[in-house]
């Protein structure tokens, strides 16, 4: 993980307009969030696992899943996930449905991050930047 300085860190904004203007760059949001705080991803790159511009945030108004939430924007960060090839050594079965879990879980949940990417990242980073600063 390497963490990013960055100027919208701290400011806060209604989460409708965060996330309409976050998935014009291709941030997703969809499974990267809990009632009181979450994650927007830009997906960096996914050649050997995946590396991510992470942007955490908090709820200060309202929970994360009601209309009118407000959130608190954390410090960004690049995030390397590494996967084992193939399935999962460790299927997990639910009797109740009958599904399987069958994807691989993380080699490394926090891996290392070529120094090649930080410069993707910062531009990505910027972009989020300039898109938000008018709500400032």
């Amino acid at each position: 993980m390497i963490p990013l300085e960055s100027t919208v860190e701290g400011k806060q904004l209604e989460l409708s307009v965060m996330e309409e203007e976050l998935r014009n760059l291709g941030f997703s949001y969809g499974g990267n969030w809990e009632w009181d705080h979450g994650y927007f991803d830009y997906k960096i790159d996914d050649e050997d696992g995946y590396l991510f511009l992470r942007v955490p945030i908090e709820a200060v108004k309202m929970q994360l899943d009601q209309d009118g939430a407000v959130v608190k924007i954390g410090q960004p960060f690049l995030l390397a996930h590494i996967y084992q090839e193939g399935l999962d050594d460790h299927v997990h079965t639910w009797q109740w449905t009958g599904s399987i879990d069958q994807f691989s879980e993380p080699v490394d949940k926090d891996a290392d991050i070529d120094d090649k990417w930080l410069d993707v990242g910062e531009k990505h980073l910027k972009r989020m930047e300039d898109a938000l600063s008018p709500y400032f």
